[in-house]
């Protein structure tokens, strides 16, 4: 398992996060102890992750409760993870973290209990237009790819999951070599390393294995390009999709400064001090529920833009327009540059008082050695060329899509 622990002077809670690299798009592979890949249900990931909290001797955010500590948990496409955040009696509830996700226990009847209650958190994203907007959008980028489907799955789905999936899903990717365990707060270092040692050492662990995952192909000509919907919503919405087609760079460092220069360059070209946003905003093309997203993870990168409209082709094919000519836009420039950079180095200095932030951006361990802490120096040494080179490595015509929400009659 690795194990980061980070001593925050002055502070006086502690928050642990206890992550493994296992999410929503991992349905194909090769269980512990198998040789042939097999497909569980949609939605598994998130379905472990409630009944983990669910143990043969009562409710484990009873037992965070009594004990000082307030817990959660949350399944993302390739992560799930367990939290507490306290400020008193750390190292009991340390140890109900570590204990309580290491000790799986699931039954057939509290399996088919969780299914009446993830079924109607299901239903009630259902009904929220920008969250089905967000997943329309991914599966015109992504038709053949898990990605597009619900992070908590179907109802259909969901109905097959047996309590022997669960324990197969748990042993193939809950192994803590495939684990991380981060703590950031008041703490002694040195002697809760030692209790984290002495915690994992009573426990037997089988020997740590590789994991085999299998996803399909994408090509960039299986995009969608468009698609459209009906709603029940006041106002028209519009997303445009940029879906990652070029292989990304290999080297760690190359990658960050990718994603840096790519949330630089959106910043630029559409962010609420840029000219094109006023312009779009003046003409009512847009209005304050406008946002973009640039997404890197695990296998995939995407960006998305959009928001209420009432012409939602006409700002569609202006965003189209903008990115495309993304080299020649006059707001492209030093100066932009240098003002962005600043604004991004505040915004990241203020994020560091939130223990919250710093646990979940550095275990997202997706640069190798360049962590959260390196991100001043980084963004100290992005130029104009790296912000055009971003650019080129995602903004392809053949990479774009769209999706209309309109109202229903």
């Amino acid at each position: 398992m690795t194990v980061y622990l980070l001593p925050k002077d002055g502070y006086h809670k502690t928050y642990g996060l206890f992550s493994t690299n296992y999410g929503s798009i991992d349905n194909e592979f090769i269980p512990r102890g198998g040789n042939e890949f097999i497909k569980v249900p949609d939605g598994i990931a998130h379905f472990l992750e409630h009944k983990m909290f669910e143990k043969e001797d009562g409710d484990v955010f009873q037992k965070f409760g009594e004990q000082g500590a307030s817990a959660n948990a949350f399944t993302s496409f390739t992560r799930t993870s367990y939290l507490f955040s306290t400020t008193d009696q750390l190292e009991l509830n340390l140890a109900t973290l570590l204990d309580f996700v290491q000790t799986p226990y699931f039954t057939q009847e509290s399996v088919q209990k969780e299914q009446g209650i993830i079924g109607q958190e299901i239903q009630m994203y259902q009904d929220d237009p920008s969250w089905q907007q967000f997943f329309a959008i991914l599966k015109n980028m992504y038709p053949n790819h898990p990605l597009h489907i619900d992070i908590a799955g179907t109802v259909e789905s969901i109905a097959e999951i047996t309590a022997e999936d669960l324990y197969t899903c748990y042993n193939t990717f809950y192994h803590p070599s495939n684990m991380t365990f981060f703590v950031v707060g008041n703490l002694q270092p040195e002697e809760l390393m030692t209790f984290i040692r002495k915690n994992q050492a009573a426990k037997n662990f089988e020997q740590p294995a590789p994991i085999k995952r299998r996803f399909p192909q994408e090509r960039a000509e299986d995009i969608i390009k468009q698609s459209e919907s009906k709603m029940p919503i006041m106002i028209p919405k519009a997303i445009v999709g940029i879906k990652g087609v070029s292989e990304l760079p290999e080297a760690d460092k190359e990658r960050l400064v990718f994603k840096l220069s790519t949330d630089l360059l959106f910043q630029m070209l559409l962010g609420s001090t840029s000219q094109n946003y006023l312009r779009l905003y003046n003409e009512g093309l847009l209005d304050d529920s406008f946002g973009y997203d640039f997404s890197l993870d695990r296998g995939f990168y995407f960006a998305d833009f959009g928001g209420d409209t009432e012409e939602p082709e006409k700002l569609a094919d202006r965003l189209v327009e903008i990115l495309l000519n993304f080299e020649t836009d006059p707001e492209i420039n030093e100066q932009n540059l240098v003002l962005l950079k600043k604004k991004m180095l505040g915004k990241y200095f203020q994020s560091l008082n939130s223990l919250e932030y710093v646990a979940n951006q550095f275990t997202q361990s997706l640069f190798g050695e360049w962590t959260l802490f390196d991100m001043p120096e980084v963004i100290q040494e992005i130029q104009l060329t790296d912000i055009l080179v971003a650019g080129r490595q995602l903004i392809k015509e053949e990479a774009f899509t769209r999706f209309y929400m309109e109202k229903e009659a």
